[in-house]
């Protein structure tokens, strides 16, 4: 079973611009695709049952890197995305934000009605993993946000959210049919937010005597709560540091964007007239797709791919996005006919990137290295919710 885990989440305000919004679906979309292509439904459960995961995913999306907002805009983007394809993908998203929230049940009842699902079941597994989070474990959030990811063969992850207004910070919370073999016995995937010292828990093992009494009161008590293990550490600032950043993983991919070009590799050959700035945002989608779990505990480093709406670590280079999506997605509709060679040359830019990382020594000049992707965001059609990147003289950097 998965050990829970905490991370801080601070609360951001604005809104997901409509040409950020669309582009988010179609890349989020594409990403699915490539992961079930590759690995099946259930993997794709499996990963947003994973917060380091998810944040990555929601950084790489152009999403700002750290806030809370990624839960919520990434979970619609998705919906938006999957739901009218629902049928031939396998995989169901309901819920979401505020009062569609509350919209689940019946959307689940629907899905049991369409598939020979138990909807039952799925609206009780839905109910009770929010009455978990919000009742059970007082911590001081209260849940906004309610997401229900199901399989067509019935397995599901959870992934919800809560606010403090007192501390303007969200706690995010994650579950996973597969690693759960109850709801009163070690519930979580993960648990991320903030921590507030002491709260009253009561599937802590410690509250035993209450817990007890209110046993007789009803019979869905939870026992006890998964022991935090992992623990996703979202800091404040806005402004990405070099501390928030592998940068040994960083510039390897920059490396391979920068200096290599594809026609250097022979498994790369079917990427050949992809610009060196949309081979590096590929390069890092492409480990969201096939990374290993144990990459993304630095969740910054993927904001290199896309940048952010709120022009950090840059502006988002549409440009680039869109070549990154048509890629995507060309990879795709490629391999339904059986031609897979350029989801394998896809695969490849993170098995090259990370053999690179044995010997690769980055210099240490980070903020020029910022100060070199905002200076040419204009070139890539860079935005940010602010307006259109202007040109800037820049200066030439390496990171290697």
């Amino acid at each position: 079973m998965k050990r829970s885990g905490t991370a801080d989440l601070p609360l951001h305000g604005g809104y997901v611009p409509r040409w950020l919004a669309e582009r988010m679906s179609q890349l989020g979309l594409a990403i699915t695709e490539s992961i079930i292509s590759e690995y099946g439904v259930n993997e794709v459960l499996r990963r947003l049952s994973d917060p380091f995961w998810f944040q990555s995913l929601g950084a790489v999306m152009g999403m700002d890197w750290h806030s809370s907002g990624i839960t919520t805009s990434v979970m619609g983007a998705l919906k938006t995305a999957i739901n009218p394809r629902s049928k031939e993908l396998g995989i169901y998203i309901c819920g979401g934000k505020g009062k569609h929230s509350r919209k689940a049940p019946d959307e689940l009842l629907r899905i049991g009605d369409q598939t020979g699902l138990d909807g039952d079941y799925l609206v009780r597994c839905s109910k009770l993993s929010a009455k978990v989070d919000n009742t059970a474990v007082q911590d001081g959030f209260q849940l906004y946000m309610h997401s229900f990811v199901v399989s067509s063969d019935g397995k599901w992850t959870v992934v919800q959210q809560g606010m403090s207004t007192g501390s303007s910070t969200a706690r995010r919370y994650h579950w996973h049919s597969d690693s759960l073999q109850s709801f009163v016995d070690e519930p979580h995937t993960a648990i991320c937010g903030v921590n507030q010292g002491k709260i009253l828990n009561m599937v802590a093992s410690e509250a035993v005597h209450a817990r007890n009494a209110l046993m007789l009161l009803t019979d869905e008590s939870p026992v006890k709560m998964l022991a935090e293990a992992q623990k996703l550490v979202m800091p404040a600032h806005h402004k990405v540091q070099a501390k928030d950043v592998d940068l040994k993983r960083l510039g390897s991919v920059l490396w391979l964007a920068q200096e290599k070009k594809p026609a250097d590799f022979e498994e790369l050959l079917l990427l050949e007239g992809v610009g060196p700035r949309t081979l590096q945002s590929l390069a890092l989608v492409a480990e969201v797709i096939h990374g290993a779990p144990s990459r993304f505990k630095d969740p910054a480093r993927f904001s290199f791919a896309h940048g952010g709406k709120d022009g950090h670590p840059f502006p988002v280079p549409v440009k680039v996005y869109d070549e990154t999506i048509a890629c995507l997605q060309h990879a795709v509709e490629k391999a339904k006919i059986g031609l897979s060679d350029k989801q394998t040359a896809i695969r490849k830019l993170t098995e090259i990137a990370q053999k690179a990382e044995k010997n690769f020594v980055p210099n240490t000049d980070f903020d020029k290295l910022i100060e070199k992707e905002r200076n040419e965001s204009w070139k890539y059609g860079g935005r940010t919710v602010f307006g259109k990147a202007e040109p800037k003289a820049g200066s030439q950097l390496k990171l290697f």
